[in-house]
């Protein structure tokens, strides 16, 4: 794959920028089998609570705050963190395996564009919903022929983590905010104590306390991971990719995401995809990239990669 439009010369990207990008997506990838493994004998909401304590501090006190009202770092938060992350984590800890959940959390684009239609009036496309269909189609595919490992309910939980995500994409498109490590950060603040509150109430105090003293080397690995080379490292990386070159041009590689993470959860835990989920995963990949075309995107619909493309890796 080549990129195209750097900003001076609009000539194609260096090879050293095209491994920089692949290797976010590698990052990226990696994570979600990186979660599974860490969260093994904690409580998802519990791990999704420490996690984003640890991205929101110490970075609050060093990272300037976003130029957004507070309504909208914290529907950001609620809806980009809170939201998906613990819903992500809640269908890995149903079963879901990492690499199926990091595809169907892909379907947040076409969720994205269905939600402004329905809450901006931003009519998409005759491409774009060529892409929702082609999409859909995929994903049913998925759903249908899914391993039995992979419970009906965890399915759901992990399509209403990509429908939070979408949700949090419009909240940010509809404000205008520009996003960035600053919204990344600010925004978490809206997530440790509602998702641990949740665990409490959810899994109960007792699997609280038995999840904190479960916290061994495995989830702090884990955690560590998922804040300095997911959020920091990686971030730091794609956002300066979309600070030299068109959004356009880097957001394709995102779409490598969940090839790598069942790739990964193929090589170390064993959960090999079936038929149904290799077809309808390529389908629904396939409806993301057209969705997401440049060509003949309306103004606010089309995913603003510098806002939101990172979110549900960070």
């Amino acid at each position: 794959m080549v990129l195209h439009g750097h900003p001076r010369d609009h000539g194609d990207v260096s090879t050293r920028d095209m491994g920089r990008a692949a290797l976010v997506a590698l990052i990226w990838g990696v994570n979600f089998v990186v979660i599974e493994w860490g969260m093994r004998g904690i409580p998802p909401l519990l791990f999704v609570a420490i996690r984003f304590t640890l991205v929101a501090v110490p970075a609050v006190f060093l990272v300037r705050r976003p130029d957004a009202p507070w309504r909208v770092i914290l529907g950001v938060g609620v809806f980009m963190s809170l939201g998906q992350f613990a819903l992500l984590y809640t269908a890995i800890g149903l079963g879901m395996p990492p690499g199926i959940a990091a595809l169907v959390l892909q379907a947040q684009v076409i969720l994205t564009i269905l939600v402004a239609a329905a809450v901006l009036r931003d009519i998409p496309t005759p491409v774009q919903l060529a892409g929702v269909v082609l999409g859909t189609v995929g994903l049913l595919v998925v759903a249908l022929g899914r391993d039995a490992a992979t419970s009906p309910l965890a399915l759901l939980v992990a399509l209403g983590a990509a429908l939070s995500w979408a949700v949090g994409n419009v909240i940010v498109r509809a404000s205008g905010v520009k996003g960035g490590l600053g919204l990344t950060v600010w925004s978490a603040l809206a997530v440790p104590l509602p998702a641990l509150g949740l665990s409490l109430l959810l899994d109960g105090p007792r699997a609280v306390v038995a999840g904190l003293g479960a916290f061994g080397l495995p989830a702090l690995a884990s955690t560590a991971f998922t804040v300095v080379l997911a959020t920091m490292v990686g971030y730091g990386i794609f956002t300066s990719l979309l600070s030299s070159h068109p959004a356009a041009a880097v957001v394709p590689w995102i779409l490598l995401v969940p090839p790598i993470a069942i790739t990964a959860g193929w090589v170390f835990l064993g959960q090999r995809p079936n038929l149904a989920e290799t077809l309808g995963g390529v389908l629904l990949l396939l409806g993301v990239l057209i969705a997401n075309l440049p060509r003949g995107r309306s103004r606010s619909t089309a995913l603003n990669a510098r806002e939101a493309a990172p979110a549900a890796l960070r």
